[in-house]
């Protein structure tokens, strides 16, 4: 396997002389292909808004291209104080985030358009796997994907892709340090040191130290440090070299949120089948800072390495090519508590301490040649990409041996019986000690015995090869027309390892996908387009690092089917006052056509039908000299359409009719700044999402009823002011939830919701040179 993605990785010294690069960063000096020149003065000028995408798979400008694309620039993940992925994120609208729990591992969850994209998020291009939660500290921007996008990224990409683009040396020297101390005890230290090494070399390093609390929630912390060193070579010159390292370590006390009011059955005999977060209960307040965890026990640890290589050359003024080498090793452990609600225990004032425990280490190897550019044929314009994959990754995971059920044979129900209270793995609803003297008392046993980590459990591994073409073919000036074409062939394995002996399984799959729109341009300021886009989602394409909803089955291996999702858009985009504004419009409608459900047999069927139907209205960039803003709302309208067969009761599946999970009807987002007397600034944002469904449930088995467990709507204000000393000195103040509002911002299907945080201040001294 290795030699494939060596020899990937070296096209690109083969087909160049000489090693160089110039800055491929925002920062760069000139694009050399055709592109804009891109200075400090420039990215001042337009504020928040991003021209172009930085994968050289997007053969247009984003003005230019017939899909929704957004670019969230690092000065909007700076101003609004965002530190990581999950943070930055929701000033994008459109976005939501599920919960970790089972074998879906904790860390970043997102959801574009109602699509799961836990496992559709890229860093520089190269899909990113293994459970964790991501920083920012070393990221130049974050590109979102609206729609399928299987062509750009291979397997998954439904809903749409997140690509993250590293900082990278460029020309010049200059440095920055922020210092930041606020509320719950907050403190942040980066930097991000860039200095020219002669004429066309350049070195650059970005670090993070983190520590801090949770506004509003006990216990809480989360604590980490991250270093990314890199260099170039060849800066301004036609033969490009990058080297870039990334470690990120973490050591947190994690949320374990707030389990749901009641049961099905206790809310059935309520009369209300609407079931939401435990806040009242028995008309007593449950506390917003209630922690249900165990502060001596849960824990979360991430362990993230990734070193890539890139080389770049200039074939002519029009032609380049690039190839990427990049090696990743991701490590987590977890044990993290669940309130759980499932026996009935919170109605009465007490909660389950629920386990959740995992580890899990991730390797991936990736190799990726573009070769890129513009040429004519017979005066019609391309303008293309096309390209060669070849990926490896590898998943082996396992668990903790955590007893919460001391009781032995006790049915669930007694989980909160006498015993179980008394050995602290259950705990009251309203007053729950973080503290308590808790033992790993085994079922039946009277001695507490260490927490042991298990061996491997599980190993699943996936191997792809893949060739891409994309091109934007000027048919005349105002006539643009834009294809996309992906082969991949993907095989994954997984292993059961278990005492008696190992179950090993192998599946094959090859599949198309591909892309087409076309974009009519009345004036070079606007476009209207149309688009359609064919994505797949095979078997395992999680590599066991994700909720797998086509998992690899033993005794269906051969009749596993990829699922297939279609997406379809038509919008407009425009530019205003000098290309200083962009508004794009869209109206968009993804759907499943071939779901994986399961038969009246136990098997898996093919048959299932989902579709989301919805507008987008996105804005960002400078209306005005003084004044930025960012930002959109969508609309979601959501219906699994089809989940199966009748049940024995003759109903349909009861996520027949729903919406989807994690998916608000209504979503939207703004940031924006004013800035005054030019040493100035005040801004804020705003974020309202409508209600989120975590599960739809039949009462009984006889009953038809349908519960639904949901998260409230919510809005929630942040507010910032900055003034600049002098050029070399800036100070900033960021409140986040102004108004102290609580809300809950990911749901689980049954067990729990996670707690937002409350208001929270802090300020941030910035030394730049």
């Amino acid at each position: 396997m290795v030699p494939a993605y060596l020899a990937l990785g070296c096209v690109g010294i083969i087909a160049s002389p000489a090693l160089a690069q110039d800055n491929s960063s925002a920062r760069a000096d000139a694009t050399r292909l055709g592109g804009v020149t891109v200075t400090d003065t420039a990215i001042e000028e337009q504020g928040y808004k991003v021209d172009k995408a930085d994968s050289p798979k997007y053969t247009a400008p984003l003005l230019d291209t017939p899909k929704t694309v957004i670019v969230l620039p690092s000065e909007v993940i700076r101003e609004s104080g965002s530190t990581t992925f999950v943070e930055a994120l929701r000033t994008v609208p459109g976005i939501t985030f599920g919960a970790g729990e089972g074998g879906n591992p904790q860390g970043d969850r997102p959801f574009i358009r109602g699509f799961d994209a836990q496992g559709s998020t890229y860093l520089d291009g190269i899909r990113s796997v293994g459970g964790q939660s991501r920083e920012i500290f070393a990221i130049e921007q974050i590109e979102v994907v609206k729609g399928g996008d299987s062509t750009m990224g291979g397997r998954g990409s439904a809903g749409g892709s997140l690509n993250l683009v590293s900082k990278m040396p460029h020309l010049g020297t200059e440095a920055r340090a922020d210092l930041s101390l606020g509320t719950a005890d907050y403190k942040r230290a980066t930097v991000d040191a860039n200095y020219q090494i002669g004429d066309m070399a350049a070195v650059r390093l970005n670090g993070m130290w983190h520590d801090a609390d949770v506004a509003k929630r006990d216990v809480v912390t989360y604590n980490r440090w991250g270093i990314s060193p890199s260099f170039a070579l060849g800066l301004g010159t036609a033969t490009r070299a990058y080297l870039n390292y990334y470690h990120l370590q973490s050591d947190d006390i994690p949320d374990p949120g707030i389990p749901f009011e009641r049961t099905a059955a206790q809310a059935a005999a309520a009369g209300d089948l609407a079931i939401g977060p435990a806040e009242v209960v028995n008309g007593r307040d449950v506390p917003r800072s209630a922690f249900y965890g165990l502060a001596n026990r849960d824990f979360r640890t991430t362990n993230v390495d990734e070193m890539l290589f890139r080389f770049e050359h200039d074939l002519s003024d029009t032609i380049r090519i690039r190839t990427t080498g990049k090696y990743a090793n991701v490590k987590q452990a977890y044990i993290v508590t669940q309130p759980d609600d499932s026996q009935g225990n919170v109605a009465n004032g007490l909660v389950w301490r629920r386990i959740n425990s995992r580890w899990s280490d991730v390797d991936s190897m990736v190799g990726q040649v573009d070769l890129s550019g513009q040429f004519d044929t017979g005066g019609i314009e391309h303008s293309f990409a096309a390209g060669a994959e070849a990926s490896w990754e590898r998943s082996k995971r396992g668990n903790y041996a955590v007893n919460t059920n001391s009781i032995a044979g006790a049915p669930a129900a007694q989980r909160c019986a006498a015993a179980n209270i008394a050995t602290f793995n259950c705990t009251s609803l309203f007053t729950p000690n973080p503290y308590d003297n808790w033992q790993n008392i085994p079922a039946g046993g009277t001695t507490g015995v260490p927490i042991t980590k298990s061996g491997v459990t599980g190993i699943t591994e996936a191997t792809t090869y893949a060739l891409y073409a994309t091109d934007t073919v000027t048919l005349t000036d105002a006539l643009l027309l834009n294809l996309g074409l992906r082969y991949d062939w993907y095989k994954t394995t997984s292993e059961a390892v278990a005492a008696t002996g190992i179950t090993a399984l192998e599946l094959k799959d090859n599949f198309l996908n591909y892309q087409a729109g076309l974009v009519y341009k009345p004036m070079e300021n606007g476009s209207f387009y149309v688009s359609y886009a064919k994505s797949t989602t095979p078997a395992g394409s999680m590599v066991g690092e994700g909720s797998e909803g086509n998992a690899i089955a033993a005794t269906t291996l051969n009749d596993l089917k990829a699922e297939v999702t279609k997406s379809y858009e038509i919008g407009t985009k425009w530019e205003f006052f000098d290309a200083a504004l962009a508004l794009n419009l869209a109206l968009f409608r993804t759907e499943t056509t071939n779901a994986r459900t399961t038969g009246a047999n136990g098997l898996p069927e093919y048959v299932g039908e989902r579709r989301i139907d919805g507008i987008e209205v996105g804005f960002n960039g400078k209306p005005l000299p003084f004044w930025s803003i960012f930002g959109g709302y969508t609309y979601m309208d959501s219906e699994v359409r089809h989940a199966g067969p009748l049940d024995a009761q003759g109903r349909p599946n009861v996520a027949e009719g729903r919406p989807f999970p994690n998916t608000p009807k209504h979503n939207f987002t703004a940031w924006t700044t004013f800035d005054i007397a030019e040493r100035f600034q005040v801004g804020g944002g705003a974020i309202y999402s409508s209600k989120q469904y975590g599960s739809f449930g039949y009462v009984s088995a006889t009953d038809s009823r349908v519960i639904e467990r949901s998260i409230p709507s919510y809005w929630r204000f942040d507010a910032t002011v900055a003034v600049d000393v002098s050029d070399a000195i800036a100070l900033r103040v960021n409140v986040q939830n102004l108004t102290n509002k609580r809300y809950y911002d990911r749901t689980y299907t049954t067990h729990y919701v996670s707690a937002a945080a409350g208001r929270s201040a802090f300020a941030t001294l910035s030394l730049k040179y």
